[in-house]
């Protein structure tokens, strides 16, 4: 017959850490080997927190009728109210569609010209004139917004513009461009272009310079030209940042620039510069409508978010760079 062996009695064995605390002991001691990293981190982190994240708790007087007297808390709710009212708006249409205009124009040439750019440049040989062509195209980039807008009136003047005495001197009638409806979108993109391609530039020449030199040495000694090292080399190279790049400027498609649309503003081209963001400024600066203007922000958001989920989507399904 078999024996039951009793259990040996004695100390029972000391029960093992918790999981939790283990990871969070091992977090602890990484943090204070590198906690000049986290120092340096902190005032981003602080930036973000309070400026981006805590002004979310704003976006519920979107679904209210926002009192200032009553505050965020007790202004009584209305639910998707003033969202409905926005898109049966008559002016629902013209605002979308010239934030779209505008956003589609800009992107088609602003994203692919500072490609362009850092593939011209990165060819030059001189050390000494590449570093002037680029101080030469990203230096607009540090002119206020309100100064290049001066410009372009004063440029662009039927008087004594300097493009229409050159219009004129071709026998051609000037053109008040910036009292032209027609003429507004044009103007805006290629001045944005202007004004900060150059700087763009700077993020695709240092995705070049990470380019080994080792293959371009190669293609020259099997005879490829420039335009088939650009092509094989340059482009490939440069791929992920420029989707990444795509990705974010698809994000931001209807974040179009308030300031430079503002300035540019005209009762004469108002039917092309009534954008989203003047918009809100007008029914909520200087209409006092807090809850209608804060649903359209909301809804130029979620919009713009959406824009973002799907083609990071199709960016990782297509096995190209992604933002995660």
């Amino acid at each position: 017959m078999s024996r039951t062996i009793p259990a040996r009695r004695g100390r029972p064995a000391a029960a093992p850490l918790p999981q939790r605390k283990t990871s969070l002991s091992l977090r602890l001691k990484r943090i204070s080997r590198a906690w000049q990293l986290y120092v340096l981190l902190a005032p981003a982190i602080i930036y973000v927190l309070v400026f981006k994240y805590w002004p979310m708790y704003g976006v519920q007087i979107a679904f209210k009728n926002y009192n200032p007297v009553d505050g965020f808390t007790d202004s009584p709710w209305v639910g998707l109210t003033h969202f409905i009212r926005f898109v049966n708006s008559y002016q629902f249409g013209q605002v979308v569609g010239n934030t779209l205009w505008i956003a589609v124009l800009g992107l088609l040439l602003a994203f692919p010209i500072p490609i362009i750019l850092a593939l011209l440049v990165n060819q030059l040989q001189s050390e000494r004139f590449k570093k002037f062509t680029q101080t030469v195209l990203y230096s607009p980039a540090f002119i206020s917004t309100v100064v290049v807008v001066g410009i372009m009136f004063v440029v662009l003047s039927p008087r004594s513009g300097l493009v229409n005495n050159a219009i004129q001197l071709g026998g051609g009638e000037p053109i008040f461009f910036m009292g032209s409806a027609d003429w507004f979108r044009p103007i805006y993109v290629i001045s944005d272009v202007w004004q900060n391609a150059g700087f763009s530039m700077i993020v695709y020449l240092a995705a070049l310079a990470a380019i080994d030199p080792a293959l371009h040495d190669a293609a020259k000694v099997d005879g490829a030209s420039k335009l088939q090292r650009i092509r094989h080399i340059d482009l490939p190279g440069i791929m992920p940042v420029v989707t990444i790049l795509f990705i974010l400027a698809i994000g931001n498609l209807l974040n179009v620039g308030f300031e430079k649309a503002l300035l540019m503003q005209t009762p004469l081209n108002l039917s092309s510069s009534e954008i989203i963001q003047t918009y809100v400024y007008h029914a909520g600066l200087q209409q006092a409508q807090f809850s209608y203007s804060a649903a359209i922000g909301l809804f130029n958001s979620l919009l713009n978010l959406a824009l973002l989920l799907v083609f990071n989507t199709i960016a990782r399904r297509a096995n190209q760079a992604t933002l995660w």
